[in-house]
């Protein structure tokens, strides 16, 4: 589908050139585009309000004056209003467009679309589209930022979105100087001939059974009901031919096979096929002749949401200390079904870990975040682990955790006078929704002030107190070598580096004293004995004798 490239360029809605593509593509029916705006809406897969948007951007006049949507009011000779016949603008001769399958209006979002088509406008130049580049022509349409590019990384998101959608395929680092190389893929590219007839199907010859996935899930196909289908998403070079009268129309270009709806248990591919081909099973050229059919395929296939929904690459695997990190959700990190989610939680540890982080700190806030949640209130365990239980709770200082520092297992003090802050400023405002004086609490009188605000102004007030900066400790400090709490190095530290616990606990135990004797109480010649008693006398043995021999 040719669509003029100053729709691709920066300047109109995302949406517009969805709606461009879809509206151009039904037009080519023989009764015109006569899809109202909420079957517009329902075939992108977007809101009704969204759809609208796209179509009055296309009818409002340029900055030429060139309007791309012509819309047509039709009314019955009853009275009674029939949906709009909306024209697109035929291309000029000369204009630059870019080629579009119908296919991707409906696959990809608006922004998808818009880069898809600057990529695929770029291989056909054989020019190098880098991310950057890709950036600078896609904007933001609402918010501060309405107007201006987007990021670099939103690119890559974007890309990486197209390539996921298989639209896209991207070689990484493939270009010179590490740029990748984007590669944008029509219909046929998705296709999977496998006969002389489906290489006609792929060089737009003929209309047939068309080997491709399906792009959407069952059900959410636009046109599901009979006879409510859109046109097919696949163009012809012949059938669009008439932008520059090349050739005369062809008497195929908007029919719509009538498909029987299935019923429960019937396939809805074979219904497709059987009408496709019609009577004898031949299918229907573009010149009116008809041809023989390709072999139609009956097995099962998958669709295009399922095959890129899975992930295919290699199994995450996690070092022995992150996954000792994470030992208190084990069973919830079994939970998570997302690879992403899955890497971007390992990625968390990783980094805390690197900035300094203590694996028991880690593993003890995991601990306890888990034991302050009530298990039936996590919802999604990715979200809650990379959310609720990794982020480290506190103020700016790196050894405060949730209030406490770590180190120490004291109350933080920027934490306690923050918290101060906060509710001194919760009271006061409770105070002035009570009506009462915002600084005392009291009531305050007929005057509008109360007694204590009063006493305060008429002698003078109290000053507040002036907040003298506390001076820079530059002691040196370090970590005790035996239990690693932060100490200063003072005296005996700078010697061992153990705290006083650590020292007391970790010296050697001192001899015992030895244990002093009592000695005799008898004298010699008037000189005290210094002999020692014996163990139950209070004399020495020459004393006890002489005691003995005088009995």
């Amino acid at each position: 589908m040719k669509v003029p490239l100053r729709l691709v360029l920066p300047g109109s809605p995302d949406i517009a050139l969805s709606v461009y593509v879809k509206v151009k593509a039904l037009g080519l029916r023989p009764e015109g585009c006569q899809a109202r705006t909420a079957t517009l809406a329902r075939y992108l897969g977007v809101a009704t309000a969204t759809a609208g948007r796209g179509l009055t951007a296309l009818s409002r006049p340029a900055g030429d004056g060139v309007v791309e949507l012509r819309t047509e009011r039709r009314t019955l000779p009853g009275g009674r209003g029939l949906s709009a016949l909306r024209t697109t603008r035929p291309l000029r001769r000369n204009e630059p467009y870019v080629w579009l399958p119908v296919a991707a209006a409906e696959d990809l979002t608006a922004r998808q679309l818009r880069a898809y088509a600057l990529i695929a406008y770029a291989q056909v130049r054989g020019a190098l589209l880098t991310e950057s580049q890709l950036a600078g022509s896609l904007r933001h349409h609402s918010g501060r930022r309405a107007g201006m590019p987007l990021s670099t990384t939103a690119a890559g998101l974007i890309v990486d979105a197209l390539a996921v959608s298989r639209w896209v395929t991207v070689d990484r680092r493939a270009e010179a100087r590490g740029c990748h190389r984007l590669i944008a893929h029509d219909l046929v590219a998705r296709l999977a001939p496998s006969s002389e007839a489906d290489q006609d199907l792929s060089s737009g010859t003929a209309l047939g059974i068309l080997e491709q996935e399906d792009s959407s899930q069952a059900g959410e196909q636009s046109g599901s009901q009979a006879g409510e289908q859109s046109l097919a998403n696949r163009e012809s070079p012949r059938t669009d031919s008439l932008e520059n009268e090349r050739a005369a129309p062809s008497s195929a270009v908007g029919e719509v096979p009538v498909v029987t709806e299935a019923r429960p248990g019937e396939n809805r591919d074979e219904l497709m096929s059987a009408s496709v081909l019609g009577s004898g099973g031949l299918a229907l050229r573009a010149d009116g002749t008809k041809s023989a059919p390709a072999e139609v395929d009956t097995h099962p296939r998958r669709s295009l949401a399922e095959n890129t929904g899975r992930y295919t690459g290699p199994q995450l695997s996690l070092s022995a200390q992150v996954y000792g990190v994470l030992e208190p959700v084990h069973w919830l990190l079994a939970k998570v079904d997302n690879v992403f989610v899955s890497r971007q939680i390992a990625r968390e540890v990783g980094r805390q870990l690197r900035d300094g982080t203590l694996p028991e700190r880690l593993h003890h806030r995991l601990t306890v975040r888990l034991r302050g949640t009530m298990i039936e209130e996590i919802r999604d365990p990715g979200r809650w682990i990379l959310g609720a239980a990794l982020p480290r709770w506190g103020c700016g200082l790196h050894d405060c955790e949730s209030g406490v520092l770590w180190m120490t297992g004291t109350a933080c003090e920027v934490c306690a006078e923050a918290l101060h802050t906060k509710r001194v400023a919760r009271q006061r405002e409770q105070r002035r929704e009570q009506g009462l004086c915002p600084e005392h609490g009291t009531r305050p009188g007929p005057s509008g002030e109360c007694i204590d605000c009063h006493l305060d102004r008429a002698t003078g007030g109290v000053p507040d107190p002036v907040m003298v900066p506390r001076p820079k400790d530059h002691t040196p400090r370090a970590d005790c070598a035996g239990c690693g709490a932060r100490i200063v190095l003072t005296g005996h530290l700078l010697d061992d580096g153990l705290c006083k616990p650590c020292r007391t606990m970790l010296a050697p135990p001192a001899a015992p004293a030895p244990e002093k004797l009592p000695t005799c109480s008898g004298h010699d010649g008037g000189t005290p004995c210094t002999r020692t008693a014996v163990p139950t006398r209070t004399v020495c043995v020459r004393h006890l004798a002489a005691e003995l021999a005088s009995v």
